[in-house]
């Protein structure tokens, strides 16, 4: 059984994955030769792509082959139709592109990055890759002990609010209560 074609954008779509959706445009119906085209833009990245007609509405499909190469990250959008050197903006939004399952990406948080990096550093002083280390372009090069212990520690509470948070979001229990019964 084949799933339903969804007719909105999608918020969020993975690299390596078959982007589909149907758009409806009562005022720019496909049939009248009008064509519809995306625009997905980062910082950093531009994507687009078109849709194909299909009578009066339009298919959007992207190959997996084509969104394999996508750089993840958060985008805005925009929709766009054209016909005879006429273009109208019929939609705009954000999505997020998340890497493919197969891609090496590091998704730790910035707290867990540099809390590895000075756990790293305070097991092995003379680990010359853990003594000097560079996050969002910011270079770390041997400091004082007592001032890393001090970052130790805030990385740590930091690590474990960005834990106790994930674990709500999952309906966990967050491991930092705890429930105390009082009985007669």
């Amino acid at each position: 059984m084949a799933a339903n074609t969804p007719t909105t954008e999608p918020n969020a779509l993975i690299a390596g994955d078959t982007a589909k959706w149907l758009k409806t445009l009562t005022d720019y119906p496909a049939s009248e030769g009008w064509t519809l085209s995306y625009s997905l833009v980062s910082a950093a990245n531009r994507i687009n792509f078109s849709a194909s007609a299909s009578g009066d509405i339009y298919l959007v499909a992207v190959p997996a082959a084509t969104t394999t190469a996508w750089v993840s990250g958060a985008y805005e959008w925009r929709a766009q139709v054209s016909k005879s050197g006429e273009v109208f903006t019929v939609a705009t939004g954000s999505i997020v592109v998340q890497p493919s399952f197969g891609s090496a990406v590091d998704n730790r948080s910035h707290a867990r990055k540099a809390l590895a990096n000075i756990e790293a550093y305070l097991e092995n002083a003379g680990n010359l890759s853990a003594a000097s280390y560079e996050i969002a372009g910011r270079k770390l090069q041997r400091i004082a002990l007592p001032e890393l212990l001090t970052l130790r520690d805030k990385y740590k509470v930091e690590v474990n609010r960005e834990e106790a948070a994930s674990n709500v979001g999952r309906n966990l229990p967050d491991r930092r209560r705890i429930m105390v019964r009082f009985g007669a």
